[in-house]
């Protein structure tokens, strides 16, 4: 497949959709300027909101969502592929979806992906978050077949995950995603190590888009937009938490050629896990997933 030149923007999504919506319009224009043909943007692009009765008050369903309408629009004005890391869509049974998009060039959703994985944790520094309160996990992992690449979808806490971007890489996928909402304290720790760790290990690009900040709803975000090669060198990074627009140019044979140097793809084998006492007791489990 041929090189292409990727974007990921990095913003900082307020409270208004709207709003959000026309900065979307802006960065977009700055990314396509800069020659890239596939652009990604961040987890929650329409709109971060940590109050649900305000967030309920901005939610629509997906054909009526300003976040999808804006980006069918853009991706078929510019000619690209446009990738919503994420927005919150209502969905058919009253639940919300955590759901990203994928545009074609003709505007039309090629495919969609909800993300898996809810962001259940409680941190050192008393920050505590809920996502399946809110949110409904999907159940399908994604892999577009792009006439340049294929890509995987992920959504920011997918990332530490590594079992849904190893099916992804042995589906074929040269490019993985996790466009993400990091929290300064996370990120801070853990996400040039994650980012660059599921390059490696499944000898594929790493193109994550980020929300950077200190948001309208109080929160704040880690920025660092990353686009990581197979090898694991960082090919672009915005290295602050303000919004930016990063390129590179992704060539998916230099995916391929890190598989054949280091095909721990084709060499992973089954294996059983036996716990063994102290006592000469064992038991065997299958291994964890």
């Amino acid at each position: 497949m041929s090189s292409f030149r990727a974007a990921a923007i990095q913003m900082r999504s307020g409270v208004d959709p709207q709003r959000n919506a026309a900065d979307l319009a802006g960065y977009v224009a700055e990314a396509v300027s800069k020659g890239a043909i596939y652009v990604q943007t961040p987890e929650m692009t329409g709109a971060l909101q940590r109050d649900r009765k305000a967030l309920a008050d901005v939610l629509r369903a997906e054909e009526d969502d300003i976040i999808v309408r804006t980006a069918s629009e853009l991706a078929a004005e510019h000619g690209i592929h446009l990738h919503i890391g994420s927005t919150a869509i209502a969905r058919e049974d009253g639940k919300i979806a955590n759901r990203a998009f994928l545009f074609g060039p003709d505007g039309k959703i090629i495919t969609r992906y909800d993300k898996i994985h809810m962001f259940d944790v409680d941190l050192d520094n008393g920050e505590s978050w809920r996502e399946s309160a809110v949110y409904a996990p999907g159940s399908d992992s994604v892999v577009a077949a792009l006439p340049f690449a294929r890509l995987g979808l992920a959504i920011c806490y997918d990332v530490r995950f590594p079992q849904l971007f190893r099916a992804q890489a042995v589906a074929g996928a040269s490019v993985l995603t996790a466009p993400a909402a990091f929290t300064r304290q996370t990120g801070e720790a853990h996400w040039h190590i994650l980012q660059r760790a599921r390059a490696i290990e499944n000898g594929a690009f790493v193109i994550s888009a980020a929300q950077g900040g200190v948001h309208e709803d109080g929160r704040e975000t880690f920025g660092h937009s990353i686009i990581v090669a197979p090898w694991g060198e960082i090919l672009a990074e915005a290295g602050h938490a303000d919004p930016a627009v990063i390129v590179a140019d992704i060539d998916p044979s230099l995916s391929a050629a890190a598989r054949s140097k280091v095909p721990n793809l084709k060499n992973a084998r089954p294996f059983g896990l036996v716990i063994q006492s102290d006592d000469g007791q064992s038991e065997r489990q299958s291994a964890a997933s």
